[in-house]
C-alpha cells in the first residue's frame, strides 16, 4: 500500500521576500500549520506546488519530522516551482518544460514573443513500492486568475479581459498537452504504473483537465469502466470520482467550492483505488479567495486542500 498526494502550499517563501511571510514569526506559523497537516496525512509521496525557496521546503520537511527525500523543478518568473516530499527514495528525476514536437508556440499577452515551453516545468520521479516501480509526475498549470499588463489583477476594458482569458486558457491547454506527452512516454504497456498529479487550475470536466485522460470511454462511473479495450494502455483515470461527495473540493473561490487539484493513475493502478480511498484532507475551513493573489500574504496554512490517494499496491 502507498499513499500519494498533491498539495499547493501557497507561496512557500522565506520571510521578507515579495511574496513570503513578512516576519519570522509568520513564517514559523505557516510552517507549523502546513507540517501539522502533512503529519496527519502521513503521505509516502507528496507532490507540492508553489514552492518559492527550496530552503523553505527543507524547513517544512524538518518540521514534519522524520526522513524525507526532496526534489524540485526550476522556478517560473515569479519564483515558484513544483517538487516532491517523499518518504521513499526518488530516482529517475526528470524535468518537463518544452512543448512536445508539433505543438506550436503560443502567445500569452498582447505584445510578447510566442511561448514554446511550460511557464512552470513539470517534474517526474520514480519510487519503488514492494518492488514495483511507480512513475509520478507533478505539475502546476496556468492559473485561471488573470494578470494584466502593469501587474494588474483586474481591468475595466472588457476586450482586454476577454483576450487575456483566452491567453490563459490557451497556455493551460498547451501545458496540459505537454504533461500528457510526458505521461504517454511512460505508458509503455498496460503494466506501467504512472501517477500524474498537481494543481491543474480547473475542474474535472474542463477540457484542459480531460486532455490528460487520453482515450475516452472508460472513465470511473461509466458503463465502459469495467470493459477492457485497446485504449486502456494509454489511459489515465482521474480519481476525483473516488472522493466522497462532501469532500470533493480543494479550493474555494468567491464562496464557490472547486476541485482543481487532481490525481490521475494508469490502468494497473486504478483498480487498486476503491471509493473512499481518495480524500481532500480537512485541515480546517478553507479560505475563500478572490482575484487578488496578494490578499493572503503572510497567512498560515494554504488556500488549497491537499488531495491524498491510498493505492493498494
Amino acid at each position: 500500500m502507498v499513499r500519494i498526494g498533491t498539495w499547493n502550499l501557497e507561496n512557500l517563501f522565506l520571510p521578507g521576500g515579495a511574496a513570503g511571510p513578512v516576519t519570522a514569526a509568520d513564517y514559523e506559523e505557516k510552517l507549523a500549520s502546513l507540517a501539522a497537516v502533512i503529519v496527519a496525512m502521513a503521505p509516502d509521496v507528496l507532490g507540492v506546488q508553489e514552492v518559492g525557496d527550496v530552503t523553505a521546503l527543507e524547513d517544512l520537511a524538518d518540521r514534519a519530522g522524520g526522513a524525507w527525500h526532496l526534489e524540485t523543478a526550476d522556478p517560473d518568473t515569479r519564483g515558484i516551482r513544483v517538487g516532491f516530499l517523499s518518504r521513499l527514495p526518488l530516482t529517475h528525476v526528470q524535468e518537463w518544460r518544452r512543448f512536445p514536437t508539433r505543438l506550436r508556440a503560443i502567445h500569452v499577452d498582447d505584445t510578447g514573443p510566442a511561448m514554446s515551453a511550460m511557464g512552470r516545468p513539470a517534474l517526474q520521479v520514480r519510487v519503488h513500492v514492494g518492488g514495483h516501480p511507480v512513475d509520478v509526475i507533478t505539475c502546476h498549470l496556468k492559473s485561471k486568475l488573470l494578470t494584466f499588463p502593469g501587474e494588474r489583477f483586474s481591468t475595466d476594458d472588457e476586450g482586454e479581459r476577454a483576450r487575456f482569458a483566452s491567453y490563459a486558457l490557451t497556455r493551460r491547454a498547451a501545458e496540459a498537452v505537454t504533461v500528457r506527452a510526458a505521461a504517454t512516454r511512460r505508458l509503455g504497456d498496460e503494466g506501467s504504473a504512472v501517477v500524474v498529479l498537481g494543481d491543474l487550475n480547473d475542474e474535472p470536466e474542463a477540457a484542459t483537465t480531460q486532455i490528460l485522460q487520453g482515450p475516452t470511454g472508460s472513465e470511473i462511473g461509466t458503463g465502459g469502466f469495467d470493459a477492457p479495450d485497446k485504449g486502456d494502455r494509454q489511459r489515465l483515470w482521474n480519481l476525483a470520482a473516488r472522493i466522497p461527495q462532501a469532500q470533493r473540493f480543494s479550493r474555494e473561490y468567491r464562496g464557490r467550492r472547486e476541485l482543481i487539484d487532481h490525481i490521475f493513475v494508469s490502468h494497473v493502478l486504478v483498480g487498486l483505488v476503491p471509493d473512499g480511498a481518495v480524500t481532500t484532507n480537512d485541515a480546517g475551513p478553507v479560505p475563500s479567495i478572490t482575484d487578488d493573489p496578494n490578499a493572503r500574504r503572510g497567512k498560515p496554512g494554504s488556500d488549497h486542500r491537499p488531495v491524498l490517494a491510498t493505492i493498494g499496491l
